[in-house]
């Protein structure tokens, strides 16, 4: 981002701090405690390198990046109408709201969500999101989804859910084997569910053919139930798990490894905190497949939106192979 005046240009008032335009060296953070109900206020084009800890925290405009970990008291905001990216490179995190509905632009989260209530779409996120109630709206989410009370995910992909009641709309992928639930998911007729744990992520990350043991697996939501029932000190829970690991266990013959699904993934979640960028080796194009955010972000949207498509598995084996 270019053109970003000094700190000395930033408007403090008691109620509110305003950036725009804007390189912020250090971290914002209240100094007393009437500054701990202070606003901040993001107007576009700025880069803060430390914290930010505000009443409300709002962003009105795109290109901007956040460094340092965020919290706010009553909510985090990202307008729907903002273009370009934000950034948020630390964990954020809020007493009450996370909300970034963004119609054009894109929200990155480089690490976890933790609030009462996160409502996201058109947003990437490479750690996990902890709530009480979750709604996303073409997003992907690295890590999974634990809500304590209900999760609406549409045309999304998820590591995994973990959630008493989910609603589940149009396609919806996971990274993991594995989601959880406590009553039967809410479909609709436009419900499609897959599974993305033996797909050839590294080869569509290189532009190279996958392998032909390898590929996405659709679920049925019937088929692929398990149900479970947990039994304490007067206490007994049922436990519902939408799972391909039977498929994935019969695949432990195949080299796995080789897809680079586990190195590609935990390269996204761990996203800035790593001292340096790795990569997947070559692309068809011969340039280097580098493993930074951005590119990730990138290539997960691609997947999402279909422009790269992993094939159905079509893969079979023997019994007397598996006895052996």
């Amino acid at each position: 981002m270019s053109n970003k005046k000094e700190l000395k240009e930033i408007r403090f008032d008691v109620n509110e701090v305003i950036l725009k335009n804007n390189l912020v060296r250090g971290a914002i953070l209240p100094q007393k405690i009437s500054e701990l109900t202070r606003n901040v206020v993001i107007e576009g084009n700025t880069e803060v390198e430390g914290a930010i800890f505000g009443n409300t925290i709002q962003v009105r405009a795109g290109e901007v990046e956040v460094k340092g970990a965020v919290f706010a008291q009553k909510e985090v905001y990202v307008s729907g109408d903002v273009k370009g990216d934000v950034i948020f490179y630390k964990a954020v995190g809020s007493a009450d709201s996370v909300a970034a509905r963004v119609a054009e632009g894109k929200v990155l989260f480089c690490s976890d969500i933790n609030a009462k209530s996160v409502a996201l779409r058109n947003a990437y996120v490479a750690g996990s999101i902890y709530a009480d109630e979750v709604t996303l709206d073409n997003c992907v989410v690295i890590g999974g989804v634990f809500a304590t009370q209900e999760a609406n995910i549409d045309n999304s992909i998820v590591g995994t859910f973990n959630t008493p009641r989910v609603a589940l709309d149009g396609t919806v992928q996971l990274l993991l084997p594995s989601a959880f639930t406590i009553e039967a998911p809410i479909t609709t007729p436009n419900t499609r569910l897959y599974n993305l744990a033996l797909a050839d992520l590294g080869a569509l990350y290189r532009d190279m053919q996958e392998d032909k043991m390898s590929g996405r697996i659709p679920m049925n939501l019937e088929a692929d139930e398990v149900k479970s029932n947990l039994i304490g000190d007067d206490r007994r829970k049922s436990l519902r798990s939408l799972t391909v690991i039977g498929k994935v266990l019969a695949a432990d013959m195949i080299d796995t490894d080789k897809f680079q699904n586990h190195f590609l993934l935990t390269a996204a979640s761990l996203g800035p905190q790593l001292l340096k960028t790795y990569d997947l080796g070559t692309k068809a194009d011969g340039q280097t497949a580098s493993l930074d955010p951005i590119s990730i972000r990138d290539f997960m949207f691609d997947i999402l939106s279909g422009k790269k498509e992993p094939k159905e598995i079509d893969a079979t084996f023997s019994l007397m192979d598996m006895a052996r």
